[in-house]
């Protein structure tokens, strides 16, 4: 049983966030759900309320196997934390396995994580991913050593299956699946 972190801030997209953790439960791992308050009560997208069970100031990256970033306005909100960033931070330079759908790589941006690495994202921060040093793809999950990322609700199967691969056999597969974002929002290359 793996011991997982699943970060909230408020405004997160509902789905990115219960999906894994009720998909990681069912399989039997522990989950925490950490915000920038222990128990604080943030709202999501549609309205669906979720407690933080624990602080990000008050919990260590080497206390968990995974850390799950989801998307929506959250990371928006967790970056201006500093315990949040701290402990994605800590997670990248031990290398433990991030995993962030949608803009839940805006914290992965905040950390060298995306740095000569295949990702993808929201196709909003694009640039942000590859300013990062991300080798943005327009694929449904991406998985490149330690980090797994997906682009929006709809890659949900794909990412949660990658998670649950990774932390059940200790290795995770991506899925290239139909591009999504428009041709004028993908990073040329020169």
């Amino acid at each position: 049983m793996a011991k997982i972190a699943i970060l909230i801030e408020k405004i997160y997209e509902d789905l990115e966030l219960q999906y894994p953790r009720l998909r990681l439960r069912e399989a039997g791992h522990g989950v925490d759900v950490i915000g920038p308050k222990a128990g604080e009560t943030y709202v999501g997208k549609q309205g669906y309320p979720q407690k933080a069970e624990k602080s990000a100031k008050d919990v260590r990256a080497a206390d968990y196997q995974l850390i799950v970033i989801p998307g929506g306005s959250s990371p928006d909100h967790m970056r201006r934390d500093e315990g949040m960033v701290r402990l994605v931070r800590e997670a990248a330079d031990l290398k433990i396995p991030m995993a962030a759908i949608c803009h839940g790589p805006w914290m992965l941006c905040s950390t060298d994580a995306l740095r000569g690495r295949r990702c993808t994202s929201y196709m909003s921060i694009i640039d942000d991913v590859v300013n990062a040093g991300g080798q943005w793809v327009d694929e449904e999950c991406v998985v490149d050593g330690p980090i797994i990322t997906s682009r929006c609700p709809d890659d949900l199967p794909s990412f949660s299956m990658a998670i649950l691969q990774l932390v059940t056999e200790g290795k995770a597969n991506g899925v290239k699946g139909k591009p999504i974002a428009p041709a004028w929002a993908k990073p040329q290359v020169r």
